[in-house]
């Protein structure tokens, strides 16, 4: 007998993705939807009249550029951590290892 609870999971997460794409069709930032916190919240900062005190040293010339950096940025972090947890699964094994001996 196959097992139905992997179809029934699949179900589920396919519904889970699918209703808010058909709730908020064609529905985009100028409705206010997407729109992260930071967004909201500087545009309620502005609505104040608070002036900046500082300005950034160098702005992206454009968002892509921006959105690469991000990314560089994200893929750096991964390959610091994957380097500490590879360390640290190692130095377990050694330990097992010698404790063996």
């Amino acid at each position: 007998m196959v097992d139905k609870k992997p179809i029934i999971l699949l179900f589920l997460v396919a519904l889970i993705v699918a209703i808010p794409l058909t709730i908020y069709n064609g529905m985009g930032v100028n409705q206010g939807y997407f729109m992260g916190s930071d967004d909201q919240s500087s545009k309620v900062i502005e609505e104040t009249g608070y002036k900046p005190w500082i300005h950034p040293i160098w702005e992206p010339p454009s968002n892509e550029i921006e959105s690469i950096l991000f990314v560089l940025q994200a893929a750096i972090g991964v390959v610091i951590m994957g380097y500490v947890f590879l360390y640290y699964i190692r130095q377990t094994k050694e330990r097992a290892k010698k404790d063996k001996k």
